[in-house]
């Protein structure tokens, strides 16, 4: 037994100092991985510095005139990100917007350079930039877009551009911009096939987040309610086209929807204006600017911007801004981490602004599908402690505030959205993925134990359901519900049976919402400020300062909070990221996600068409 018990002791020993050097290397990787990340980004600062002070070089040397150049090709975000080495991102919706505002008051700026989007952007998104646009044409300046085709199929990217005052298309591509799609992922077929159960109670038959996970096809309530969305969007982004382009809207809607056309073709029907290169609609601008003009990135421009001093004096409109699903905490998703709206900081946030006594009205952005009831809930509070302060708030809703994005809203003095914004979705939806069947069938068996209530394993991934669990989540959501449409009712002063019956869980587009009650005004991010003005009682012609609630991050504070990790976190961050990004991968863990959350959910299907 002697020479055996050597023999594990010997390679116990080697495990141990493999482990130690091993542990010892990986942490030197990560450090140099660290290292190497910060000096691109530092040399990545360097080059976009350069080229920023290169461009206001080429301004100056032309006599300072200047063509904005936006290119809607990148996708967006529509807030700015907390990041502040997001140097490299676009501009938001939310900058664009303030940003043309801000162009229109510098007689520097003779007009606005667009590269239109191919393939297509999100309804709200184009809406809004389409509003900026035409404001910005209408203080005198001119609007000219090209497109290197309208190749994707939906009206968006067309929208979006359908008021310049001259659309440029590339000859040799096509215009395919005929109408509108959504598609809709069900797994329920792909369980079946693993053995894996999903079980979700939903409040009520439109409540259709969840059927990702239990159908293989559209239930009818699910269609009814998608294909109502999809033709009011479709009919908003029709008349105002038809509008733009001084066509009867029967005439104009024939001429889209029996496409796709040639180039020729499209700027036979009236559709386009000129047909020609890039470079063609560049020179074009030039001309119409002046001798002295040249084009600039219009991020360049908003960096400019940003480094002018800004006023000091004059009433405060704070502004508080949330994207992605709505979470307990801080928000704070990790390096590489996608956008969420924290139920704590976005409540402290509120309630900063509400305390702070220079600030006179309150903004609150919302581009949200929903998440958790309980954050949801506590940000609905700090919206109605802040009325309660004398402070009036005013809710814009993005490309979608739907679920727990309207619960937020629904006590604020006032709502605006976009005619093409996705919202209500009034309901709320529980519920996990049993894995159990799916484990047996590759040998895998987990066997949870528990003591107490026989609610200690609801959440267990390995066993449904039981009937007295069943019966008690079932309560839970139910009560969920009713203070859900209690909480509607009440902000939107409207009958509770009424808003029973508009809600069910059952999503509209802003437009309808605005028939329904459910919103006061059509608008986005300017109208919210005119209103901001109104009720504050700010005079029109008074400067207004809009100060960011919470304050932006230091670089200092946002590397603490990004390697604050491990240096092996660093690299497996690092090795991981780009696995993340897979469609396949981001499914996966939007299942796993769904199958481990704990509590009652408002969410709703987030797929917005392009």
């Amino acid at each position: 037994m002697r020479p055996r018990l050597r023999m594990i002791g010997s390679a116990a020993m080697r495990q141990f100092w493999i482990t130690f050097f091993g542990s010892i290397a990986g942490v030197i990787a990560g450090a140099i991985l660290t290292m190497l990340l910060l000096g691109f980004m530092l040399a990545a600062l360097i080059a976009s510095v350069a080229q920023q002070a290169s461009e206001g070089r080429s301004a100056r040397a032309s006599g300072g005139d200047l063509v904005l150049q936006l290119d809607l090709r990148r996708d967006r975000l529509d807030q700015p990100s907390r990041s502040p080495f997001a140097f490299s991102e676009p501009l938001s919706v939310v900058d664009i917007v303030t940003t043309l505002q801000r162009a229109q008051g510098d007689s520097r700026v003779r007009g606005v350079l667009v590269r239109a989007n191919e393939f297509g952007m999100s309804p709200a998104q184009a809406e809004e930039i389409r509003s900026a646009l035409a404001r910005f044409s209408a203080s005198g300046r001119f609007v000219i877009a090209h497109a290197q085709g309208f190749e994707g199929t939906g009206i968006t990217n067309y929208f979006a551009v359908s008021g310049a005052d001259e659309i440029w298309m590339q000859d040799t591509s096509s215009f395919s911009a005929v109408g509108l799609a959504s598609e809709s992922l069900f797994l329920g077929g792909l369980f079946e096939q693993f053995g894996a159960q999903a079980e979700f109670l939903q409040f009520h038959e439109y409540k259709n987040a969840a059927n990702t996970f239990t159908e293989d096809g559209f239930t009818e309530a699910h269609l009814e309610a998608t294909s109502s969305f999809l033709n009011a969007i479709l009919e908003s982004a029709l008349t105002a086209s038809a509008g733009d382009r001084g066509m009867e809207l029967a005439t104009f809607r024939q001429r889209i929807v029996s496409g796709p056309h040639s180039a020729e073709a499209a700027l036979q029907a009236g559709l386009v204006d000129q047909l020609g290169h890039p470079a063609a609609a560049r020179a074009a601008a030039l001309e119409r600017a002046g001798t002295n003009a040249a084009v600039q990135d219009i991020e360049t421009y908003a960096r400019n911007l940003a480094a002018t001093p800004a006023a000091t004096r004059g009433p405060v409109i704070a502004m508080i801004s949330g994207q992605g699903s709505i979470i307990t905490g801080s928000g704070q998703t990790g390096f590489g981490g996608g956008n969420a709206i924290g139920g704590d900081a976005m409540a402290d946030a509120i309630d900063a602004a509400a305390a702070a006594d220079d600030v006179r009205a309150i903004i609150v952005r919302v581009d949200s599908g929903g998440g958790s009831a309980i954050a949801s809930d506590q940000i609905w509070d700090a919206v109605v402690r802040a009325r309660e302060a004398g402070k009036p708030v005013i809710v814009s809703m993005a490309s979608l505030a739907a679920s727990g994005g309207y619960y937020l809203a629904a006590p604020a003095d006032l709502i605006i959205a976009n005619a093409t914004t996705l919202t209500g979705s009034i309901g709320v939806v529980f519920g996990k993925i049993v894995i159990d069947g799916a484990l047996d069938r590759i040998g895998v068996n987990i066997e949870p134990v528990s003591v107490g209530g026989e609610f200690a394993t609801a959440y267990s991934s390995q066993t449904p359901f039981s009937e007295t669990q069943r019966a008690a989540i079932e309560a839970m959501a139910s009560e969920i519900y009713d203070d859900f449409t209690g909480r509607v009712a009440e902000g939107r002063d409207l009958p509770i049976t009424r808003v029973r019956e508009i809600a069910r869980g059952r999503v509209w587009t802003g437009a309808q919402a605005l028939e329904l009650g459910l919103v006061d005004r059509i608008g986005g991010l300017h109208e919210a400020l005119e209103a901001a003005r109104e009720l504050a009682g700010i005079d029109a012609d008074e400067t207004v300062r809009v100060r960011s609630y919470p304050r932006q991050p230091t670089p200092m504070e946002a590397l603490q909070q990004i390697f604050g990790l491990s240096a092996e976190g660093a690299q497996s961050a690092s090795r991981l990221q780009a696995l993340l990004e897979l469609p396949e991968v981001r499914a996966a863990l939007e299942a796993r996600e769904r199958a481990g959350v704990r509590g009652v959910q408002m969410r709703t299907d987030e797929t917005v068409p392009r």
